[in-house]
């Protein structure tokens, strides 16, 4: 009798290896020996192989069977001296394998009573489109979101009237078929009934079958305040209902701010351009701006340049994870007056050429840009 290879050099592991790591292992050489994955001349040695790495995963697999394999090599776990691996080795056989199962030949998404496959209902999502005072106070309102309501016709049976579902032939109501590939035996969704257990050879005319008609339901929501465009919020399970038992699904409200006449939101700051006139840039003052809680008096130092940029903290937004509220910051915009009357034209030139007599001390930019200019140009 040929005598066995170590366990630990048939997974190509070391002694000390850990369990994620002969898992890995095990994976990898099952995928690849896997008698479906292999045919002609080589499928014979390939199944030999695999049934090799299967033993030697059972015994590793398990603490107690690799401490008596570590101890007493081969005949600590040889099934005419000490039970051997047993049924209880299958587990984690399986939970190992699970995974290329589902690869190769598929698998359904859960099962529920009597074997029939569940699955949890699709996710909704919806757009809202909320304005920039509600985003920052928050606000409670109503929503239509469509749902699914029992058939009145066939009373959620989704059979014509007169008729009811019968038992499926081809998984006899247990929702899965076994399917034999190779020396293993894999179960999946029925085909036939598509894991209800059940076929329908009469429909409802007014469900198609389906035991349940598509209607629209009334949502209050509360949008928190803060919330900012592109979040989403989630109202757990008002989504679409689940297959056979299944959970439903959950609604992803996403946020769209209305763009605004005034403020422009950056995270929690806000930002606004405040028109000033060319008097009241020379020669300062006080101006009122907006906020969103209300005017706020700015004073203008005199002299202020076009862009010029003021901030008034705290008069932004508090996000929704934020402790504070953003700042407010106010660009200003001097504005050149237009449509002038004989008299302002006049005045306005006699203030241009006291202006020039005065030099470069009245026009602090213009030097630099001209100086820039004929660079340029050079």
């Amino acid at each position: 009798m040929a005598t066995k290879r170590d366990y630990y050099e048939t997974l190509g592991v070391p002694k000390n290896a850990s369990e994620e790591e002969i898992k890995k292992a095990y994976r990898k050489l099952a995928m690849k020996h896997h008698p479906d994955r292999n045919h002609g001349d080589t499928s014979k040695e390939a199944e030999a192989k695999f049934k090799e790495v299967k033993e030697a995963y059972e015994m590793l697999s398990d603490g107690q069977k690799r401490a008596a394999y570590d101890q007493y090599g081969h005949a600590g776990v040889d099934p005419n001296m000490r039970g051997g691996p047993g049924a209880e080795g299958f587990g984690g056989f399986a939970e190992a394998f699970g995974d290329i199962f589902g690869d190769v030949f598929g698998g359904g998404r859960g099962r529920g009573g009597g074997g029939r496959q569940v699955f949890r209902g699709s996710d909704l999502s919806y757009a809202m489109e909320i304005t920039l005072e509600e985003a920052a106070e928050g606000k409670t309102t109503e929503i239509r979101i469509p749902t699914w309501d029992e058939c009145e016709t066939c009373h959620g049976s989704g059979a014509k009237p007169g008729t009811k579902p019968i038992t499926c032939t081809t998984c006899h109501g247990a929702g899965a078929v076994q399917m034999r590939q190779g020396f293993f035996s894999v179960q999946q969704t029925c085909p036939t009934c598509h894991g209800s257990g059940k076929i329908i050879p009469e429909p409802c005319t007014a469900c198609h079958g389906q035991g349940k008609i598509k209607r629209n339901k009334t949502l209050e929501v509360k949008i928190r305040a803060g919330i900012d465009d592109g979040q989403r919020m989630r109202v757990t399970g008002s989504g679409e209902p689940g297959v056979n038992g299944g959970p439903p699904g959950d609604l992803y409200i996403e946020i769209r701010l209305k763009k605004h006449d005034i403020f422009e939101r950056d995270g929690d700051n806000l930002h606004c351009v405040v028109p000033v006139s060319v008097t009241t840039a020379a020669l300062g003052g006080e101006i009122n701006v907006p906020t969103l809680k209300g005017a706020a008096a700015i004073d203008i130092p005199e002299g202020t340049q076009s862009g010029k940029q003021f901030r008034l903290r705290g008069k932004g937004i508090k996000g929704v994870n934020s402790s504070y509220p953003g700042d407010l910051y106010c660009h200003v915009r001097v504005e050149t007056p237009v449509k002038l009357t004989e008299f302002q034209r006049k005045l306005l030139k006699e203030l241009d050429e006291s202006l020039k007599k005065g030099g470069e001390k009245h026009s602090p930019t213009d030097k630099g840009w001209f100086d820039k200019a004929k660079e340029f140009f050079s």
